[in-house]
């Protein structure tokens, strides 16, 4: 199939045509002639399977006959991100260049000056993401009695990010005689409840079963502990040759401390997540696209919409606290039938979180350890016994100095022990358990003892400090003498 079997107008597939692409993709093939019928369409695909032309192609034809007025366009789109509303507007100047279509794109971050300007003129199509255009439409700035043709893209995500009562708000002020075309990445019931909502009899369209990763993606887990994951994550940039791909984190301040981080032991990273200045973001996004910094430190901001293709890695600093996440986040790998690597670091605490990925994805996730990898070999019957072996032999030795008990059928008794541990040096005196006034002092210095490499290192086993050969005095515990009860009254007694 080809473009010019959808029944596009020759304008519009001469623009399709410069833009260098030949075949539809399956979303488009299904959702661009249903729209061009006019109908409402409920449309359920992946992100990177060219949603934006499915319904940007059909709106230019649609639009192509008539004129809008000024502050009151013919066309809404609707967008979650300042990015995803960015690549909307791309696509619509590369697709709309022979019909004479203006557009106006309205997104936070940016002046609102420049932006009443751009509405003050003929504007056919706006795109825009939900809190600025409700903030112009409160200002008076536009008008949306005129819309007739209605898009909301990625709606999965506006509910994740809370968007749906802005949208819902929206909804009601554009006219009810309308064609909408809601499209989302996955279909659970509370998207199906939008969309029985916002639309009126509409064709549903699906090329994807919902939240499945392509093949094209190895998966890889490394296991790890919170206070070694920025070092497991070094390594891995090391091991695996990372020199291009995105880095999740789950927040936004932990985006600019895992940023600096990476910086400051020399990598190439840059930034973006949703409360940077929108000039700061473009810059940043810049940046990544050109090769000048290799790594994107980013949130779920950049899981979907950017338009940035051929990146071989993906890397989860943060397991994704929502299932459907995992698969935007590592979808930005493997596309257009490339090969492409997602790691996922994880720790104890992640494991709820895990397990409902791997339930979404249909199988688990291979685990790869504490170690990139690449640095992971593959140890045999005999090294593991060995290893053990080792492990069991310096356990001995190391407990050998602190005085361990060889007989193990007739052990000392605990307080017998210590009192013998820590009177070693002084043999032959008669010795006996301290009092508990005694024991508060040496506590004390036994915790000063462990951070302090010039007393002594504490065993954790034992409950005794090893000096060596030396026993400072402090510790030196002199023989319990047995004092005489208190004579009566008015007798003398012997010193």
């Amino acid at each position: 199939m080809t473009f010019e079997d959808l029944g596009l107008e020759p304008s519009t597939l001469k623009a399709v045509a410069a833009s260098g692409y030949t075949e539809p993709t399956p979303i488009q093939a299904k959702a661009i002639p249903i729209a061009l019928m006019g109908r409402d369409v409920m449309g359920i695909a992946q992100t990177g399977t060219g949603k934006t032309a499915s319904f940007t192609l059909p709106m230019i034809d649609i639009l192509s006959s008539g004129r809008s007025k000024a502050r009151m366009p013919r066309a809404l789109i609707l967008c979650p991100t300042r990015e995803l509303a960015a690549q909307a507007a791309d696509n619509f100047t590369n697709y709309s260049k022979y019909s004479g279509l203006s557009m106006a794109l309205i997104i936070g971050g940016t002046s609102f000056t420049d932006q009443e300007k751009a509405l003050d003129k003929t504007c056919d199509v706006l795109i825009a993401t939900p809190g600025r255009l409700i903030d112009l439409f409160e200002r008076g700035k536009i008008l949306l009695n005129d819309v007739k043709y209605f898009v909301i893209d990625e709606a999965d995500r506006m509910l994740d990010m809370g968007f749906i009562p802005d949208v819902e708000r929206i909804a009601k002020l554009v006219p009810q005689l309308r064609q909408t075309l809601f499209f989302s990445a996955t279909m659970d019931k509370q998207i199906r409840r939008l969309s029985e909502a916002f639309l009126m009899n509409p064709k549903e369209v699906a090329v994807d079963a919902p939240a499945t990763t392509a093949t094209t993606i190895t998966q890889a887990l490394i296991k790890t502990t919170e206070s070694d994951k920025r070092d497991a994550l070094r390594k891995l940039i090391k091991t695996e040759n990372i020199d291009n791909g995105f880095v999740f984190c789950n927040r936004k301040k932990d985006v600019d401390i895992l940023y600096k981080s990476l910086t400051k032991h020399g990598f190439k990273a840059v930034a973006l997540h949703g409360d940077m200045a929108q000039s700061k973001r473009m810059e940043m996004l810049a940046a990544f696209k050109t090769g000048n910094a290799g790594l994107l430190v980013c949130s779920d901001v950049a899981a979907r919409g950017l338009d940035v293709s051929a990146v071989p890695f993906v890397v989860n600093f943060d397991v994704p606290n929502n299932a459907e996440d995992y698969v935007h986040r590592i979808g930005r790998t493997g596309r257009a039938g490339m090969q492409g690597k997602a790691f996922t670091l994880t720790v104890p605490a992640d494991s709820k979180m895990l397990a409902a990925i791997e339930k979404l994805i249909g199988g688990p996730i291979p685990p790869l350890g504490s170690t990139p990898p690449s640095s992971k070999t593959v140890e045999t019957e005999q090294s593991v016994e060995e290893k053990t072996s080792e492990a069991k032999s310096a356990s001995d030795e190391a407990s050998a100095p602190i005085g361990k008990p060889e007989n193990l059928e007739a052990p000392t008794p605990p307080s017998e022990k210590k009192t013998k541990k820590a009177t070693e040096p002084s043999a032959g005196k008669e010795t006996s358990k301290p009092s508990p006034k005694e024991e508060r002092p040496k506590r004390k210095r036994r915790d000063r003892g462990r951070h302090d490499p010039d007393v002594g290192v504490m065993d954790h086993g034992e409950d005794v400090l090893a000096f060596g050969a030396h026993t400072p005095s402090f510790l030196k515990v002199e023989p319990y003498v047995a004092e005489p009860a208190d004579p009566p009254t008015g007798e003398a007694t012997n010193a």
